[in-house]
């Protein structure tokens, strides 16, 4: 290989290798982000359990709080939220408006999973819980945009929750935040209540150390080029030349 030709591939391997460093080192930021978040969502949820009595409320304060609220389910606006797995079974998950107390707003409830094969189809009436109701669970936020539901005959499913569409949708105003109701050995087998979600690192510090690897990969490779000595051009002589021929470089002078 020509030494431009090596110069120019030992610069493409540097830059990989600085890429790769600064995209393990991203995911390293987002891994320290991920713990502080996960520690201040731990502390929210070792407090008292707040109660909300306010569909309409901002929800501040309440991100990852143990809250409490009564009232009574809309059985008239289930929620179905499809393509759901739980514990590799697929299904759906089944979120009401709880109606609060005062009557005038109300809070979404994630009242667990249900068991579907088409992890979308549901009949929400073998679901129901008549009467007045106290739910205990975790506030989470809702996002708005991304959630449209998906009509299918007579049946209609969510991706996600999605607060302006539903706010759109239900004749009263509901809370910023929903609850997903923790489990209760006093509740019905379904929904299955679900579990709060895990405070974990993610996939960040496996991707950083895939990262670093890549870079680390790329400047072994390209030591090894550059280490690579350029091949010597071959000199023929005169000699070499005339044992070729057949001919002795002395007889050349006669």
């Amino acid at each position: 290989m020509r030494v431009p030709s090596r110069l120019l591939l030992l610069g493409g391997f540097v830059a990989v290798a600085l890429v790769c460093a600064r995209l393990g080192l991203w995911q390293v930021h987002r891994l320290r982000e991920r713990r502080a978040a996960n520690a201040e969502a731990l502390a929210a949820r070792s407090q008292p359990p707040v109660t909300i009595e306010r569909g309409d409320a901002t929800g501040a304060g309440l991100i990852d709080r143990r809250v409490v609220a009564s009232g009574r389910y809309d059985d008239e606006h289930p929620i179905i939220l499809r393509a759901r797995v739980y514990q590799g079974v697929p299904g759906v998950e089944i979120v009401y408006p709880l109606v609060l107390d005062n009557g005038q707003s109300a809070v979404l409830v994630n009242r667990g999973f249900v068991p579907t094969p088409d992890a979308f189809t549901v009949d929400p009436d073998r679901l129901r819980e008549p009467g007045t109701v106290r739910v205990e669970g975790i506030a989470l936020p809702m996002q708005s945009g991304g959630g449209a539901p998906l009509q299918r005959g007579k049946e209609t499913a969510w991706a996600r929750l999605d607060l302006e569409a539903l706010r759109a949708r239900l004749p009263y105003p509901i809370s910023p935040v929903y609850i997903r109701q923790l489990p209760d050995s006093s509740l019905p087998r379904f929904p299955r209540r679900l579990e709060p979600l895990p405070l974990d690192d993610g996939p960040h510090l496996s991707y950083a150390i895939q990262w670093f690897s890549f870079s680390v990969m790329a400047l072994v490779f390209g030591i090894v080029i550059g280490r690579q000595k350029a091949p010597r051009e071959t000199v023929v002589t005169l000699r070499e030349r005339s044992d070729r021929g057949g001919r002795n470089p002395t007889s050349l002078g006669n």
